[in-house]
């Protein structure tokens, strides 16, 4: 068996993805990763780094191309970490999300399944309702835009094809306030400047929300800043600081303020009307999260008699999406604004059979149980890293009829559906929804059952 070492170069034939997106190849007991390549197609690579059982290599010479390729539509593609998928048409992006969750499930979950349905999206580009930019500084100014690729340097892009163009236009405003008012960008490595990010959330109605993240307690010439952001977007609703003085890559700090106009934006979301205010969580592809909880609510069978619990509900969103099926239902959420979010939405939007907790979603289900609440449907959305350790026992201990996940990660799915197995849950059916096209992200939705009923 050759002893391949960095710098060497070999002929790969790529016939998969991994879950961030790039190409897998096999070279003589390695598994060869490299980005920017297609399943089907056939490449010279050079290897850049050499483990034991795994390669990373950079293509060098495309041999054959596959059908899907196409040319990038994006002048930042590959240097920027954002999109991984503009090299190649949709509809293989597709199937290789869907394939993705499948084998995550089977792998992972040990689930004898098939997911044969993804969802895409009307919109590959200016879907995104909420934007991060990060700002550093260079030796040409000041940077605005996106992460290179693994990395924290700041790449510099004025018009991002994910975001919207209210939003780009208010990135390319406050970098121009900035150099005109010598304000130094924030510096990871010395913890000095003052600008940190700008936080941009976009509404249906093309309405903005702009939130600049500062390491300190105020900005020179506020006022200016507001006249300059007002002029660059005429949907722009209202201007707030947060105030992140913290050694972290958390970008929002816990305190506000409002420079001028509002401090929360509305969005219509599957027929209701929801205030958003900057730390709330709400999904970025409004159309598609329609899909999303659509079929959430489809997978819950309810017929209007129904107690659902909606742990990490969020604002609201999805318990409200299921009020309209159930006779009651209860939402937790640990964060409290969001939890008063979600009961002003409840009451903006005239819905009376939901109620929401805050507090650790593991505790409140044991309180709940303790109280002698026993919900027919247990519908989760929980964040990237899935269930918190204990949450699938505590769940199966309330002994719903059936448990609805919904899921931005396919691996902590499928480790979660392992553990709900083991505790008398099996999985029916899961369905992929394309939330964030272009990218690697892949949202799903699964349907457990209990063993116990046919």
């Amino acid at each position: 068996m050759p002893a391949w070492k960095k710098n060497d170069t070999c002929t790969l034939d790529i016939t998969g993805y991994t879950n961030d997106g790039m190409g897998v190849a096999r070279l003589d007991g390695l598994v060869v990763f490299v980005p920017r390549t297609i399943r089907g197609e056939q490449w010279k690579v050079q290897l850049l780094k050499v483990n034991k059982n795994v390669a990373w290599g950079r293509g060098v010479e495309l041999i054959t191309p596959s059908p899907a390729r196409i040319e990038p539509d994006c002048p930042h593609f590959g240097p920027c970490g954002g999109c991984q998928f503009r090299h190649m048409d949709y509809a293989e992006e597709l199937n290789a999300k869907r394939q993705q969750v499948e084998d995550a499930l089977h792998r992972i979950g040990g689930a004898d399944i098939s997911v044969d349905i993804i969802h895409g999206a009307q919109s590959t580009c200016r879907y995104r309702n909420k934007v991060q930019f990060p700002v550093a500084g260079g030796e040409d100014g000041v940077r605005l835009g996106l992460f290179r690729s693994r990395s924290h340097q700041v790449l510099d892009v004025a018009d991002c094809l994910l975001q919207s163009e209210g939003a780009n236009r208010l990135g390319r405003a406050l970098k121009v306030w900035m150099e005109q008012n010598s304000v130094a960008p924030y510096d990871e490595q010395t913890g000095g400047g003052l600008v940190r990010h700008l936080f941009v959330r976009s509404n249906r109605a093309g309405q903005h929300l702009a939130c600049v993240v500062v390491n300190g307690k105020k900005l020179p010439d506020e006022g200016g800043l507001v006249s300059a952001l007002r002029a660059a977007e005429p949907g722009l609703a209202g201007v707030v600081m947060n105030i992140n003085r913290e050694d972290t890559n958390v970008v929002l700090g816990d305190r506000y303020r409002t420079l001028w106009g509002e401090d929360r934006l509305e969005q219509t979301l599957c027929g209701k009307h929801f205030r958003l205010s900057v730390p709330s969580f709400f999904q970025i592809n409004p159309h598609q999260t329609e899909v999303l909880y659509s079929r959430a609510v489809d997978f819950a069978g309810l017929t209007g008699s129904e107690t659902v619990l909606d742990l990490y509900c969020g604002i609201g969103t999805i318990s409200l999406a299921l009020a309209d099926h159930a006779g009651k239902v209860i939402g937790a959420e640990i964060v409290p604004e969001a939890i008063e979010d979600a009961r002003e939405n409840a009451r903006r939007n005239g819905v009376t059979n939901a109620e929401f907790f805050c507090g650790d979603a593991g505790k409140i289900a044991q309180k709940l149980a303790s109280e002698g609440v026993h919900p027919d449907v247990i519908c989760v959305d929980p964040p990237r890293k899935g269930l918190a350790p204990g949450v699938t026992d505590i769940l199966a201990d309330m002994a719903p009829e059936r448990m609805v996940y919904v899921s931005c990660d396919p691996a902590t799915l499928a480790r979660d559906v392992k553990l709900l197995a083991a505790r008398g849950y099996r999985l029916v059916k899961a369905e992929a929804v394309d939330l964030f096209p272009r990218t690697h992200h892949v949202e799903s939705v699964a349907l457990l059952c209990r063993n116990d009923l046919t």
